[in-house]
């Protein structure tokens, strides 16, 4: 049977769209791994992909600092794809690592971004990243621009990552520094997700993402003074998301309460805004939130691209190979995306006149209530 969202696609008319479009997605999952957690557990239990990665610190002007790492050096002035993880993740995070190497493989370089605050190294200054702030993603990206201004530049976020992709592409808007984006598992509005991951067998995943959490305060606050109303022993003791920000995300943030943090935070009252070719890939089976988030086209911009699968889970995407064999088939697909966008793109960028030279630049407070200063030290 046929979902609901999956028969919302509109006709195709010879009139410029509105909107944006939903389609279903070509994925279907491997025999053995057909259920949302079978999928979602697959892509956690999977050996880590082989990647170099060079590792470079960007310090910022406020004493803090971010983390990035290059792949793909030996394509020279290819493609140029960031990638932005998910809540607890970073550099070692498997699905970043196999995008990657797709990526290289088409010619692509890759530049990881580690979000201020992830990775196993705390940052300087209390702050840290959340679903809501893109001013580090957006200094990246302004970076990397003013460095190959004729550089093809994309954008690729998984979950947080995903929902922090979209909302800095709408804050953008028409002068977004990138060309193209893809994201997967997004949290379209946080509070339903919420709710979800306090429920049945998703409490597993809550319980062990709190946990990398919890250790992440635990190695960042003995030398960071953390700022009232944060209350640090009450996100210690959280046995919830919810419990979580009340305690941390939310006042750290400059937030009223946690509602007013999931409001401003969800992507989903953005989506109209995006100016940039973007896919979103979703699973209407996704174990982190429920299928009533999914956003109608009339949400989305005439740019935007969102493909439903039925199943998936939470950036699993798992289906079988020729043999058989496992086959990361988001990898593919999202790689796949930025990869024909590059090729739509190339006469253009051959025909380009030279750049000019490179002016210092600032990322525009548009959004963050954390915002501390972004432009290079």
């Amino acid at each position: 049977m046929i979902h609901p969202l999956l028969s919302t696609v509109s006709p195709q008319s010879g009139t410029p769209p509105c909107h944006g479009r939903i389609v279903a997605s070509s994925f279907r999952p491997h025999p053995l791994l057909a259920g949302a957690h079978a999928q979602t557990f697959s892509q956690l239990l999977r050996p880590a992909p082989r990647l170099a990665v060079r590792r470079e610190r960007l310090e910022l002007v406020d004493g803090d600092f971010l983390d990035v790492g290059w792949s793909g050096d030996a394509n020279g002035r290819g493609p140029l794809a960031v990638l932005v993880h998910g809540l607890a993740g970073g550099f070692e995070s498997k699905y970043l690592l196999g995008t990657a190497r797709r990526l290289i493989a088409h010619g692509w370089r890759t530049v990881m971004l580690q979000l201020r605050g992830a990775g196993p190294e705390p940052n300087r200054s209390a702050r840290s990243y959340n679903q809501e702030d893109t001013e580090d993603l957006r200094y990246v990206w302004r970076l990397l621009r003013q460095r190959e201004p004729r550089a093809y530049l994309a954008t690729v976020g998984w979950s947080l990552g995903g929902n922090v992709t979209l909302k800095a592409l709408a804050e953008e808007g028409a002068d977004a520094p990138v060309d193209i984006a893809a994201v997967a598992s997004v949290p379209f509005r946080i509070r339903p997700c919420i709710e979800r991951l306090r429920r049945g067998f998703s409490r597993v995943y809550q319980r062990h993402l709190l946990g990398l959490l919890k250790a992440g305060l635990r190695r960042k606050h003995p030398g960071i003074a953390l700022p009232p109303p944060a209350n640090l022993a009450a996100a210690l003791a959280a046995r919830s998301f919810l419990d979580y920000d009340v305690a941390y995300t939310a006042p750290l943030a400059g937030y009223a309460d946690v509602e007013d943090y999931y409001t401003h935070a969800s992507c989903e009252q953005f989506l109209k805004s995006i100016a940039r070719s973007t896919l979103v890939v979703h699973a209407l089976d996704d174990p982190f939130m429920t299928a009533d988030i999914v956003p109608a086209e009339e949400a989305l911009s005439p740019h935007v691209t969102l493909e439903l699968a039925a199943g998936g889970g939470h950036v699993g995407f798992i289906s079988a190979g020729p043999f058989g064999q496992p086959l990361c088939w988001l990898e593919q697909r999202l790689a796949q995306f930025l990869h024909e966008g590059a090729a739509l793109a190339a006469p253009r960028l051959a025909a380009a006149a030279p750049a000019p030279a490179p002016e210092p630049f600032s990322v525009p407070a548009v959004a963050s209530r954390a915002s501390g200063g972004l432009s290079p030290a």
